[in-house]
């Protein structure tokens, strides 16, 4: 059910045939305006100015990655529930629309050659990396079991690189949004994602120190092999914390302690792993208890040169506390 309001400006921005051929394609996950001056055939000009009354109507969604602006719908309020169901009504076969999806193809396949091409061009030093701990299957899978307790409804991606946990956790969870700060990355993941079958998962070039998102608004956050190239990963912890729902978890993946530095300037590295004191300290900090703390190995029991740690840290806030918490956390 939406307002009397929300509808009349809703339908206003919407009868008008590029514009509803635009919702159509957002209905099919994120695109650029670039994407979209491809697949319409139209100047970027005229694109940007649907795209400006769609989203004062509160259809769409837009954000920057970047010198880039991505559109969705948006999925956070009325507006968007009744641009997908326009959406929905709309005739798949209509020859316009039926068009205008094989081009999506074509973009979508663009993109995931330019990713391709992208990742290769770093796959020797990735692949030298990998082979020094525990395959990554077996880190998903202990990521993926540490994840499956609690609450379902949002879950928080940072440093989330080619999208590999989003692709293994958000489709148990009804919202997923994945962060990193690069954008090359990122179109690694968004290629990725979409040849899983997971447009609707939100990705977002941002700060992971200054996250655009409302405090306590997931349910689990994931920092997956991100802190040991930070210069201050307790601040990232905590900004982490301060995302999270009563209750909500955090895991945290990375190396022990370790004497590689080699991996400092090759890698880039500026913390040669971390100690359980020190992780489980950070949580304290802002309010988490560590009820999980472990060594990942492979289904052989090995654990390769470096040795990969899980932390799982719980809010212990109750709902009425979580005010007081974020103020907390602002002031520290």
């Amino acid at each position: 059910m939406v307002s009397s309001d929300v509808l009349l400006a809703g339908l206003r921005a919407a009868g008008e045939e590029t514009r509803l051929r635009i919702l159509a394609l957002l209905s099919e996950g994120e695109l650029s305006v670039s994407d979209l001056t491809d697949i319409l055939g139209q100047s970027q000009p005229r694109i940007s100015r649907h795209l400006k009354l769609l989203t004062e109507a509160g259809l769409v969604r837009r954000s920057r990655e970047g010198a880039w602006a991505f559109f969705r719908l948006d999925e956070t309020g009325a507006g968007g529930a009744f641009a997908a169901s326009l959406a929905a009504w709309l005739d798949p076969r209509d020859p316009v629309l039926a068009a205008d999806r094989e081009r999506l193809s074509a973009v979508r396949m663009s993109r995931a050659e330019a990713a391709q091409g992208y990742f290769a061009s770093v796959a020797r030093d990735w692949d030298r990396l990998r082979s020094l701990h525990v395959p990554d299957e077996a880190v998903e899978a202990a990521v993926e079991a540490a994840a499956r307790e609690g609450a379902r409804g949002a879950f928080l991606d940072l440093g989330t690189g080619t999208g590999r946990m989003l692709e293994r956790i958000a489709p148990t969870f009804g919202r997923a949004v994945g962060v990193d700060a690069n954008h090359a990355m990122l179109a690694v993941a968004r290629a990725n994602l979409e040849k899983a079958g997971l447009s609707r998962v939100e990705l977002r070039q941002g700060d992971i120190y200054a996250l655009p998102f409302t405090r306590g608004s997931f349910d689990l956050v994931v920092i997956h092999q991100v802190l040991h190239f930070l210069d201050d990963p307790g601040r990232a912890v905590r900004e982490a914390a301060a995302m999270l729902s009563p209750g909500g978890r955090l895991i945290v993946v990375d190396f022990a302690p370790h004497e590689m530095e080699f991996l400092r300037a090759e890698h880039a590295h500026r913390r040669l792993g971390f100690s359980k004191a020190q992780i489980s300290g950070w949580f304290s900090e802002v309010g988490l208890n560590c009820d999980l703390s472990e060594e990942i190995k492979s289904a052989g029991g090995v654990s390769g040169q470096l040795t990969v740690m899980l932390w799982r840290g719980q809010d212990r806030r109750k709902p009425a506390e979580q005010s007081l918490r974020q103020t907390n956390l602002e002031v520290a």
